[in-house]
Formats: C-alpha cells, sequence, structure tokens
C-alpha cells in the first residue's frame, strides 16, 4: 500500500481521503498538513491522520511514500519540485501549473527524478467518457468534427470577498482553473492536442473577484472545432457533447461526482431523412476519485510514469495560458 499524506484539508482534500479511506488495498492516507490545522483536527483525528506541523515535515517523513497536492493553484509547481527532489510520489490537484513553462518544469523535476507524477482529471475515470473513447477508437462515432461543452455553477457566491478563490492571480479566467480545465483535459482525452483558441471573460453578477463568465472557441490540431463555456454565477450544470461522422455521444447534468449515464444517437445512412431518438446507457456505479487515487498508486508502486514533459497536463496549462493571452489580446491565440 502507498502510504500518503494529503497537503491542504479543505472540503475537496477531505474528499479525497473519504474516497479511500478503509476502501482501498492500493493506498491509504497516514498523514496530513495544512494552513488552518484547527478546522481539520476533528477530521484528521476521525480518519487516522497524523497532523504534521508543515508540507517540509511531510517530505522529510521516511514513512510517507507520496503527497497528494489540494492546495492554491498558484503553489503546484514549486510542491511538485519539492516532492520530485525529496523522493516522493506526488497526485496534484488540476492544474497542474498557471503557465506552460512552470508545469513543464513539474512534470520534468518528477522525471528527473523517477517519481510518479499524476494530475487529479477524474473525469478520465467516469465509465460513460471511456465508452466515448471506444466508440471513436472503433470508428462508431466516425471522424470528430466538433465538441462543446460547459461546466457551470454558483461557484462566485460561495466564496467572501478577500477569498484566495476571488484572486484573480490564483483564479484566472474565472470558471476556467476550477471547472473548465476539467472539460478541457476530456476534449484532449477525446480529439487530441488544441492548435488555436478565440476566449472572452468578463466578471458581471458581483462588483468584486474573479470573471465569472468565461467562453471559448477551440480548434484542435486534428481539424475539429469546439466550444466551452463556464459560468460560475448561476445554477449547477454541466455537459460534454462530443459530433462525429456516423453520430454524436452526450454526457451531462448538474451533478458531476456520481457515475454519469450516456446519449448516443447516429443516423441511419439508408434513410437519411428519418430522425433517429437518442439512446440511453447507464453504468456499474464507481467513485472517480477512488479510480484515479488508486491508478496513483498502481503506477507508483511500479515507478511508471503518468503525467510527463509535454503530455496532456502540461499541454492543458498551455491551453489555459492561450485563452489567458486571447482574453487580453482580443483575438486568436495559438497554443505553444
Amino acid at each position: 500500500m502507498i502510504r500518503a499524506a494529503l497537503i491542504g484539508l479543505g472540503t475537496w482534500g477531505q474528499n479525497l481521503v473519504r474516497s479511500v479511506h478503509g476502501r482501498s488495498a492500493a493506498i491509504g492516507f497516514v498523514a496530513a498538513a495544512t494552513r488552518t490545522p484547527d478546522k481539520a483536527r476533528e477530521f484528521a483525528r476521525a480518519h487516522g491522520l497524523r497532523m504534521l506541523p508543515s508540507y517540509e515535515d511531510a517530505l522529510r517523513d521516511p514513512g510517507i511514500d507520496a503527497v497528494v497536492l489540494a492546495t492554491p493553484h498558484s503553489l503546484h509547481t514549486d510542491q511538485v519540485v519539492a516532492a520530485a527532489a525529496a523522493g516522493k510520489h506526488v497526485f496534484c490537484e488540476k492544474p497542474l501549473g498557471l503557465d506552460a513553462a512552470s508545469a513543464e518544469r513539474a512534470a520534468r523535476a518528477c522525471a528527473d527524478h523517477g517519481v510518479t507524477l499524476a494530475v487529479g482529471y477524474n473525469w478520465r475515470f467516469q465509465p460513460a467518457l471511456r465508452e466515448i473513447r471506444r466508440l471513436l477508437d472503433d470508428g462508431t462515432l466516425g471522424r470528430v468534427l466538433h465538441l462543446e461543452g460547459n461546466f457551470c455553477g454558483p461557484s462566485a457566491y460561495r466564496f467572501p470577498r478577500g477569498h484566495w478563490r476571488h484572486d484573480r492571480e490564483e483564479v484566472p479566467a474565472g470558471g476556467m482553473t476550477g471547472r473548465g480545465v476539467h472539460v478541457i483535459d476530456a476534449m484532449l482525452h477525446l480529439a487530441g492536442p488544441i492548435e488555436a483558441v478565440t476566449a472572452q471573460s468578463f466578471r458581471l453578477a458581483q462588483d468584486f473577484g474573479v470573471d465569472d463568465t468565461t467562453s471559448m472557441l477551440l480548434r484542435f490540431r486534428g481539424g475539429a472545432t469546439g466550444y466551452l463555456g463556464t459560468v460560475i454565477a448561476t445554477a449547477e450544470t454541466w455537459r460534454l457533447q462530443v459530433f462525429g461522422s456516423k453520430g454524436w455521444a452526450e454526457v451531462g447534468d448538474v451533478e458531476h461526482l456520481p457515475t454519469w449515464s450516456l446519449r448516443t444517437c447516429f443516423f441511419d445512412p439508408e434513410h437519411i431523412t428519418v430522425k433517429q431518438k437518442p439512446v440511453v446507457h447507464t453504468f456499474a456505479e464507481t467513485s472517480t476519485e477512488r479510480a484515479e487515487l488508486e491508478h496513483f498508486a498502481e503506477a507508483a508502486a511500479a515507478r511508471r510514469p503518468l503525467a510527463t514533459p509535454g503530455g496532456d497536463a502540461v499541454h492543458n496549462v498551455a491551453v489555459l495560458q492561450a485563452i489567458l493571452s486571447s482574453i487580453e489580446r482580443q483575438a486568436a491565440v495559438r497554443v505553444a
């Protein structure tokens, strides 16, 4: 079993602990460090976590094999680099960094020190998304022509003025850093690298904080087009639809953590004018958080790389950087 220390015991960090506590033979949390220990002490006690004074203490602890980072975005790169230098495997919540050079530096550090790096894109462990990937691989959907998605909710209203999630340096392009990067990662998984973006972003709902309404047009290297919206001052909703040359596949709902269902629809080439009804596919319940952590643990135990220099986790940050540049320049921008 990989013995992990959780760094950051906020809402999402606690969710990661609960996902494997008493449920996994591959990974277990044995320690934690947080900036607000008094708020998390009871949770740590209930889940058998040793509270450590600092992140550095976790890196020095020989009883810890890996660190799981559920910390503010701007801290990720330096924390990953430090973990790699200490010989600890790293699971980092998304995004890996806030610019492509930083993300590449983090991935390179782990590669150079021979430790496993994973980034928390748990959508890839949804059975429905894996089924869409299969439908593309076997040609059932045909060629990918277009992808569209959104990931929205009332995030802008959850945090008070002065909270780090209202800091434009920590949360550039509004919902892109907390929500939109999940959709981008799913699109990369299904359609490959993104070549160029055109983006716009505004703060419309409140007189403080980050942008709440961000939208993007995407051009994929393979030729497909796409668009994505993240509105963080509205009711919860999310959706991803993939249009192929033979039909489409769609996922989406209000909740995004439970197991998704999938809708598919294909036209009949012998009867083009007959409108076909979508078919709904359901899947066995799964915890994507436990699945991603166990996938990381199995790779770490084998010292097998996951997130690598130049890989999707780094490219995702390059896309985010291009989105920011497009917003600033009010023009299309090629992804580095």
